[in-house]
């Protein structure tokens, strides 16, 4: 086996050099000078629990590309950088990453203000972006990004009218909710819409046509660590349904200081959480909702085959060795294996390195992925592919997809009696 792992520290951030992992030394492109591909992600800081599954899906899929010869008969090598959660960081790695180290490919970082910031970066130089999670369509509109997780052109409609009609498939649906909402660009859209685009969208103003009353209406800053004044407004609101537009770890926040004042509400959802710690709530987090591009639920892998089984089976692993609480490879990992097969499949297709050739190419033709099937690129609509996003609730203590019916592990389980 050989391998090359180095380490280097600056002042900014420290850099994780990934190179070749071959058994064979023509593989990967033997002597043959590296393809480098330079990213950050948050490794440390407010999203680090949810950066680190980018981390080790990445460094997964690098090691499989160097094992099947490369990109372009050369080994690749992955600079990655920690930019701290801190969007004013990823602007200054970014720029240095292309500017300074020259590296011949970029992808995106994680979270939508980072991915925002580096996109800006790539579309001054010219360069290809392909990103993870970023779904804001309308403030996307560098025709040279592409994202690796699509809500559509306009996911603040996406996902209240698929939440609001898997809810009301129950047998006794919710009728009154509440809006918790983290006011930064990765989730404050989904309460409020996107107003630069005026898609009527937001559960704000859905809501209402679903028949629903909005009970409690309460915003909170990024960062926000003071949970226990908003869980007393939500007891005293009593909802039917708790919606958490947040992220990260804001739904644990939230759930353990309504746990404090004794107080549970019939269901929860959560827009973007960090999957281990949500599950890791134990029972107070049963039953609780979120989005899903892919769970690996037996019957879910049953619609794929080995190679899914494969690649979830060794990242559970890897991500097992590296300490991490919950080993699943779900919607975060397979958001980002779509994006290193987007910028992978894209070289490969335009066989070539040339920024502008490769993000021809990618609009022109699209690309083949593991998950997601075929995506294809419009820049009419921002390149958001039609999405397959469904959603997912904790059953049992396990993650397991719900919705759409098609696609599901299980159906959605209703409140519990009394």
């Amino acid at each position: 086996m050989r391998t090359r792992t180095i380490i280097i520290r600056s002042s900014v951030a420290a850099v994780l050099i990934l190179a070749a992992a071959c058994s064979d030394p023509d593989e990967a492109g033997g002597d043959e000078e590296p393809i480098v591909v330079g990213s950050t992600l948050p490794l440390t800081g407010a999203f680090a629990a949810t950066g680190v599954i980018h981390q080790i899906a990445g460094e997964q899929f690098v090691e499989q590309l160097n094992a099947n010869g490369g990109l372009l008969g050369r080994p690749v090598e992955w600079r990655l950088l920690d930019d701290e959660s801190d969007q004013a960081q990823v602007t200054q790695l970014y720029e240095r990453l292309i500017n300074q180290d020259e590296v011949d490919l970029i992808i995106g970082p994680y979270a939508t203000p980072n991915i925002i910031a580096a996109v800006a970066v790539a579309e001054r130089a010219g360069y290809v972006i392909p990103q993870h999670t970023a779904v804001l369509a309308p403030l996307l509109t560098y025709e040279c990004q592409f994202p690796g997780w699509s809500i559509g052109p306009t996911p603040d409609v996406y996902v209240p009218e698929q939440l609001f009609e898997a809810l009301a498939s129950l047998p006794d649906p919710p009728t009154r909710l509440a809006l918790v909402t983290n006011e930064s660009g990765s989730a404050g859209f989904m309460t409020n819409g996107l107003a630069e685009a005026d898609t009527g969208g937001g559960m704000r103003a859905i809501a209402p046509e679903h028949g629903l009353e909005i009970a409690a209406d309460l915003p909170y800053p990024p960062g926000n660590q003071e949970w226990g004044s908003i869980a007393a407004q939500l007891r005293d609101a009593d909802p039917d349904l708790v919606i958490n537009n947040g992220l990260g770890v804001d739904p644990v926040g939230l759930i353990e200081a309504m746990e404090q004042l004794d107080y549970r509400p019939p269901m929860f959802f959560s827009l973007f959480p960090a999957p281990g710690p949500l599950l890791g709530l134990g029972e107070p987090a049963e039953g609780a909702l979120s989005v899903s591009i892919f769970e690996p639920n037996e019957p879910v892998l049953a619609q794929y085959g080995d190679e899914v089984r494969g690649i979830v089976d060794e990242f559970a692993q890897r991500a097992t060795d590296a300490g991490v609480a919950y080993t699943a490879f779900e919607t975060q990992a397979t958001a980002s294996w779509n994006t290193w097969e987007t910028l992978a499949g894209g070289v490969e297709g335009a066989d070539s390195l040339d920024q502008q050739v490769l993000c021809d190419h990618l609009r022109d033709n699209g690309v083949e992925t593991t998950f997601s099937g075929h995506l294809t690129f419009d820049p009419a609509v921002s390149n958001f592919w039609p999405s397959n996003q469904g959603l997912k609730q904790i059953q049992d203590g396990e993650w397991v997809m719900v919705w759409p019916a098609e696609r599901a592990a299980a159906p959605i389980q209703p409140p519990a009696a009394g």
